[in-house]
C-alpha cells in the first residue's frame, strides 16, 4: 500500500515547495510549512556563517517539518559534505533535506542514517530507482519545469515509467503544475504528491526581485525557452527561463550587469550568471536569469503562500478541504 506524501513527511498537504536558491529563503519555506505543506529553503552555494545565520532563521521560524535543499552538482563533493555537516549539526530532526540531483550512495545514506526524510529530485528513470531504494521521496522532474533541467523526458512519461520500476516508493510530480486541475493531473498520473517552484516564485514571502514576479504573472508557456546561455556558476545543464535579450542575443560580452547580496555580502553579477534577481539585487534586471515552467499561464496574482497552498490543498491527498474561492480564482483556471 502507498503512502502519500503528506503521511511520510507529517504534514497536511501533499505539497513540496522547491528550494529555489536565491528566491525561496527562510521567510518562504517556514510560511508554506505553516500552512501544511513542506517549505524549503535554498541552501545553493552558501557556507560558514552565511549557512548558520539562514539556518538559524528557519529553525525559528517554524517547529513543523521544513526543509534545505542542497545542489551536489554545483558544489561538490567536499563543499556538500561541508553543508550537509552543518545543516545536520545545527538544526533538529523536523528539518529534512533536499537535493537537487543525485548524490553519491553515502551521502543518501549519511541523511537517512541521522534520521532525516530526505527528499531526491531526478530527471531520468535510473536516477529515480536509485534514489528510491535508498528511502527517498522521489520527485519527479519534467522538461516542463522551470529552472536547470535533469532530464529530457515530460513529466507524465517519466511517473509512468518510474511508478512501473518503483511501485510501492513515494513519488511527487514536479514541472508544469501551475493550477489545481494540472495539480490533479499530476496525482492520477500515479504520483502521491507535487512539488511547485514558478507558483511560489510570486509569493509574498518569496525574495525574487519585483520585476522578476511581474514578469512571470504576465507570461505565458510560449513566453519559456530552454537554454544554456546562464551558465556563469552552474555550466552544462540545461534550463527553462523566460525570453530574455540575454536568451535572443547570446554573443554578448560576459560584463557585470548588476550586484546582489547575499547574507550581508555583495557579489557582481555577470551578464549570463545563472544567479537569479532578488530584492537585494540591483541593476539590468530585465537581462538575468529569470527561470520559469510552462506553469506560468495559470499564475496571475501574487499572493501569501498560504493562499497559494490553500488553492492546491483540496486537490491533494492528505490535505483538508481549505480552499478559497479567491484562490481558485487566480490559480485555479479550471
Amino acid at each position: 500500500m502507498r503512502t502519500t506524501l503528506a503521511e511520510v513527511l507529517g504534514i497536511e498537504v501533499s505539497l513540496l515547495q522547491s528550494g529555489m536558491g536565491g528566491v525561496a529563503g527562510p521567510e518562504l519555506a517556514c510560511a508554506v510549512s505553516e500552512a501544511g505543506a513542506a517549505g524549503c529553503a535554498g541552501g545553493y552555494k552558501l557556507s560558514g556563517d552565511a549557512l548558520s545565520a539562514m539556518l538559524k532563521r528557519l529553525v525559528a521560524g517554524t517547529g513543523r517539518p521544513v526543509g534545505v535543499n542542497l545542489i551536489p552538482e554545483v558544489v561538490g563533493p567536499d563543499e556538500l559534505d561541508r553543508q550537509l555537516a552543518q545543516v545536520l549539526d545545527e538544526t533538529p530532526r523536523h528539518v529534512y533535506l533536499s537535493l537537487f540531483g543525485m548524490a553519491d550512495d553515502a551521502v543518501l545514506d549519511r541523511i537517512t542514517g541521522a534520521g532525516r526524510q530526505l527528499v531526491v529530485q531526478v530527471g531520468t528513470v535510473q536516477d529515480a530507482v536509485r534514489a528510491a531504494e535508498r528511502g527517498a521521496i522521489v520527485v519527479v522532474q519534467g522538461t516542463e519545469a522551470g529552472g536547470h533541467l535533469l532530464g529530457t523526458a515530460h513529466r507524465d512519461e517519466l511517473v509512468a515509467q518510474v511508478r512501473a520500476l518503483v511501485p510501492a516508493a513515494c513519488l511527487a510530480a514536479a514541472g508544469g503544475i501551475g493550477s489545481p486541475a494540472e495539480a490533479a493531473r499530476a496525482i492520477a498520473a500515479g504520483t502521491d504528491g507535487v512539488l511547485l517552484g514558478t507558483a511560489f516564485v510570486v509569493a509574498r514571502e518569496s525574495m525574487a526581485h519585483p520585476h522578476f514576479k511581474t514578469a512571470v504573472r504576465t507570461s505565458g508557456a510560449a513566453d519559456t525557452v530552454i537554454s544554456e546561455v546562464y551558465e556563469i556558476g552552474w555550466p552544462g545543464r540545461r534550463h527553462r527561463v523566460l525570453t530574455t535579450d540575454v536568451t535572443r542575443n547570446p554573443d554578448q560580452p560576459k560584463n557585470f550587469i548588476g550586484r546582489t547580496v547575499v547574507e550581508g555580502k555583495t557579489y557582481l553579477v555577470p551578464r549570463f550568471s545563472a544567479a537569479v534577481p532578488t530584492v537585494t539585487t540591483s541593476g539590468r534586471i530585465e537581462e538575468m536569469a529569470m527561470y520559469c515552467g510552462l506553469s506560468c499561464g495559470a499564475i496571475s496574482e501574487e499572493l501569501p503562500a498560504a493562499e497559494i497552498v490553500a488553492g492546491f490543498a483540496r486537490v491533494l491527498p492528505g490535505a483538508h478541504a481549505v480552499g478559497t474561492e479567491k484562490v481558485e480564482e487566480s490559480h485555479g483556471k479550471l
